[in-house]
């Protein structure tokens, strides 16, 4: 499809993740008009930067999502209208990866029990044999994509045996081993942290469910960057609470905000954040620089989005 851009919308929900005005400021030098805007400016757009979805949206050109995750947006819908939907896929591999990063690290030496007893002016040494060094340690990453190969990565240099899981069950660069979907239970089985990267598709909804828990090891530690519908909630923790798996790290819920009610904020070894595990000072600047080549491609009449997903 072609078609001429004169107006480029950044929506104001993106302020979520970082202030609109910045990612307008970075794309002021484009050859179209950049500017921020609200649900009731949207039909005067051709494009829209997005981190929700609208259903005015479906009048527009060309959607793109500032998450790699686009589970929210109807691709039925946007492929009847002829929208076009790109996202921001591979922004995020060191991030999510140095988040993952810390989590490891704050279990491995006790740094979540240290911030928690700051707050209570409690001065308490771990015991003799909580705290441990990740190397020799096994971490079997769920999903192989720009996540998994960034945890990956940032993992395998502190010296983590990392191993993977994915469809095909093909090698993969940085992945000492790789399992295929269908052995996602004998892959978790001997790893001490289990980290979910996967998107959220209907193959993948609750692919963590009682049968991966219990398929884990008693001192594994699950981690979940991915989206909050791949795991059964419940399931996490009933295997929390029966002490079936050692810990977690979640910064993704099946709810979100994660609802003040939730058993996960007074668990001794869980750690919550609040579904930001890509954030960066930088995030803006990197979404912008797709927005730019998309921009650029279209000024010159290529018509091959980069990041296309419909």
């Amino acid at each position: 499809m072609h078609f001429e851009l004169e107006r480029l919308g950044i929506h104001d929900s993106v302020d979520a993740v970082f202030p609109p005005s910045e990612l307008a400021t970075h794309l002021a030098d484009l050859p179209v008009a950049v500017d921020v805007i609200g649900d009731d400016e949207i039909a005067a757009c051709d494009a829209v930067v997005t981190l929700e979805y609208r259903e005015a949206f479906l009048e527009l050109d060309w959607i793109h999502s500032i998450q790699a995750g686009v589970d929210r947006f109807p691709f039925d819908d946007l492929e009847a209208e002829g929208v076009v939907l790109t996202n921001s896929t591979g922004i995020h591999d060191r991030t999510v990866g140095e988040t993952v990063a810390g989590y490891l690290l704050a279990f491995s030496r006790r740094l979540h029990d240290h911030v928690a007893n700051q707050q209570e002016r409690r001065w308490e040494r771990p015991e003799w044999d909580e705290a441990f060094t990740l190397p020799g340690n096994t971490a079997c990453v769920v999903g192989t994509g720009t996540l998994g190969r960034g945890v990956a990565e940032t993992l395998g240099a502190l010296g983590v045996r990392v191993i993977g899981v994915r469809r095909s069950g093909d090698p993969v660069s940085g992945f000492e081993e790789i399992y295929a979907n269908d052995d996602l239970l004998e892959a978790v089985a001997d790893a001490e942290f289990v980290i979910a990267t996967v998107p959220l598709t209907d193959e993948t909804h609750h692919l963590f469910d009682a049968d991966a828990f219990d398929a884990m090891r008693e001192d594994a530690y699950f981690v979940n960057v991915a989206r909050g519908p791949v795991v059964d909630e419940p399931a996490l923790i009933d295997a929390l609470e029966s002490d079936s798996i050692e810990g977690a790290a979640l910064d993704v819920f099946e709810a979100e905000p994660l609802p003040e009610a939730s058993p996960l904020w007074e668990l001794d070894e869980v750690i919550v954040t609040p579904h930001c595990a890509a954030y960066t000072r930088d995030y803006f600047r990197d979404v912008g620089e797709i927005v730019r080549e998309n921009v650029g491609r279209l000024e010159s009449g290529d018509e091959a989005f980069h990041n296309r997903v419909v």
